[in-house]
């Protein structure tokens, strides 16, 4: 397919924040869009308000987007399918959309996290779904970016991975703006690791935060986060150099200290001394580190990557341990060498 612009036809799959966010970004580039909301209530509420009011409120949306809960129509002929559901459900949703979408659509995933049960990152779900003559046409979007930042139009840089050059190459000048820029990478892995496994440091560095830990606690969880992610990247056949760039360390620090990170807000909450059930009740969007935390755990210890933050916070969303045990027992861990150097 060529992409000129009176002729594009772009679909966004899931209209929480982040999916209404880039939906918008696409629509007030000029490009006609369809998003499709899975709440069939929400979807008639924003085509008469043009407002997202349960995941972005205050935020009025282009003329140029479009809304329908039928998932067939959003799909079908389209010259771009970006996927942005949560990442438990993205199986379920591209196996509903596979029969519609034409051969020579252009697939970007915007969702984090690893699957529970399969524990495939989305890309390995996508290539097991997806006809093999389609995998050249994937790409994969991600980096440091909160949806009400980037809806107010504040200066944002992400990732578009995919290996095929001008696939990443259509992506970046697609979603592009003079407040978005999108750079081009080609270790899919380890662009989708980092942006998985940042959530679960994040609800670390939350619980740090709820227990009243200061600076020094959470640069510790960040920094050796980082070490944890890079590690199970090169045994996922990532390269260490992508964990130092935008969707490794600046997704990391942002989850990690920003007030808008909805996984961090759930680990104050649990320093704090309240059960993950009920954080959770109160809670409208997804954070989906909780349930990578325990695909995150399950892997490394299917592969032997030594990970002890993830370890402590499976621990504490799965086994009910206390926090502040978690805690000790990382601070009690045997003294080592912070890098091992080849001789």
């Amino acid at each position: 397919m060529s992409f000129v612009r009176d002729k594009v036809n772009y679909a966004v799959i899931g209209a929480g924040s982040w999916g209404t966010t880039l939906a918008n970004l696409l629509a007030e580039k000029g490009f006609p869009v369809i998003l499709w909301v899975f709440e069939q209530d929400l979807c008639a509420r924003m085509q008469q308000s043009r407002v997202n009011d349960l995941y972005l409120p205050g935020v009025v949306l282009s003329e140029n987007l479009n809304f329908s809960s039928e998932l067939p129509q959003v799909v079908a002929d389209k010259q771009l399918l970006l996927f942005v559901t949560p990442s438990q459900i993205t199986r379920n949703v591209l196996q509903q959309a596979i029969a519609y979408i034409d051969p020579e659509t252009l697939i970007v995933s915007a969702s984090k996290g690893i699957e529970n049960d399969s524990l495939m990152l989305l890309s390995q779900v996508f290539e097991e779904l997806l006809p093999t003559a389609m995998h050249k046409q994937l790409g994969f979007l991600s980096g440091p970016s909160f949806a009400k930042e980037v809806s107010k139009g504040m200066p944002t840089a992400v990732v578009a991975a995919a290996k095929n050059e001008q696939v990443a190459e259509q992506i970046q000048a697609i979603f592009s703006t003079e407040k978005f820029r999108v750079y081009t990478h080609d270790d899919i892995i380890g662009v989708e690791l980092g942006g998985a496994m940042k959530n679960v440091i994040a609800l670390a560095a939350g619980v740090s935060d709820g227990l009243g830990f200061g600076h020094n606690t959470r640069a510790a969880l960040i920094t050796r986060g980082l070490a944890e992610m890079t590690r199970m990247g090169l045994k996922l056949g990532g390269n260490a150099e992508t964990f130092a760039g935008l969707t490794g360390m600046g997704d990391l620090v942002l989850t990690c200290t920003g007030d808008l990170s909805r996984n961090r807000s759930v680990g104050i909450e649990l320093g704090k001394g309240r059960s993950l059930e009920e954080i959770l009740a109160g809670m409208q969007s997804v954070a989906e580190g909780v349930k990578t935390s325990l695909s995150a755990y399950q892997l490394a210890q299917k592969l032997a990557v030594e990970m002890p933050i993830v370890e402590q916070i499976y621990l504490i969303l799965y086994q009910n341990k206390d926090p502040r045990q978690a805690v000790s027992d990382l601070m009690l861990r045997n003294l080592k060498a912070e890098a091992v150097r080849n001789s």
